[in-house]
């Protein structure tokens, strides 16, 4: 069989109508250009009421820098157009045991002061017939992690989508991050960190969910 016939191209769809992420029903009549445009004027009135001197070198061109940013970086996971393609293989190894992708790191922004959080991505899914490449797995973690998000959502919203794609609910999701709105603002603790998890399937038996979170424990190097 050739490679191409073993591989399905999937453009996913299913988890963004499960898990609301607070976008309005117009979000996307304005085009990326027109948003950059209105956040740059808005950013710099922001800039302009904090008293700073949009004139200076250093800050002329931060509301165009903001606007980019936010855009066509810390935000783009808003906007489903991003959302990655996937390649799915056909399992012919018959390999029936865990898959885990661990380590996997990830920027987001919490969405109720809009600083960042960061932290690890740890994933694993046993295969119903089908096995997906490794790296779309870190591309699936950074698009939901790309948008104003809660760490909560942004775990269910992964192993939601995993399910979908590889028609299984044999999926594992671990997530542990660091919280800027905890730890340089507030009550300015920076030696928290926050874990969430997800369990579906085989995952729920004691067993199987022992085994995933040992295989994260196990210390790699590879210097």
């Amino acid at each position: 069989m050739k490679e191409a016939d073993q591989l399905t191209e999937k453009k996913t769809t299913g988890p963004e109508d499960l898990i609301q992420p607070g976008l309005r029903k117009n979000a996307f009549e304005l085009s990326d250009e027109a948003k950059i445009k209105k956040i740059q004027f808005h950013f710099k009135e922001i800039m302009e009421v904090l008293g700073l001197d949009l004139t200076d070198d250093s800050l002329k061109n931060t509301p165009a820098r903001v606007a980019k940013m936010y855009v066509n970086e810390y935000f783009s996971g808003l906007n489903p157009a991003t959302k990655p393609a996937i390649s799915l293989f056909e399992n012919k190894y018959s390999y029936n045991e865990m898959l885990i992708e661990k380590n996997i790191s990830f920027h987001s922004n919490c969405e109720h002061h809009f600083v960042p959080f960061f932290g690890r991505a740890h994933i694993g899914y046993i295969s119903s017939g089908k096995v997906i490449g490794l790296s779309k797995l870190n591309r699936i973690v950074n698009y939901y992690a790309a948008r104003p998000q809660v760490q909560e959502r942004l775990t269910m919203q992964i192993a939601a989508d995993l399910q979908n794609i590889l028609q299984t609910e044999d999926v594992a999701v671990l997530i542990t991050a660091r919280h800027l709105c905890v730890s340089s603002r507030g009550i300015k603790d920076d030696s928290s960190s926050t874990l969430t998890s997800f369990y579906g399937g085989k995952f729920k038996e004691a067993a199987t969910k022992n085994e995933f979170i040992r295989s994260i424990d196990f210390k790699t190097s590879y210097t």
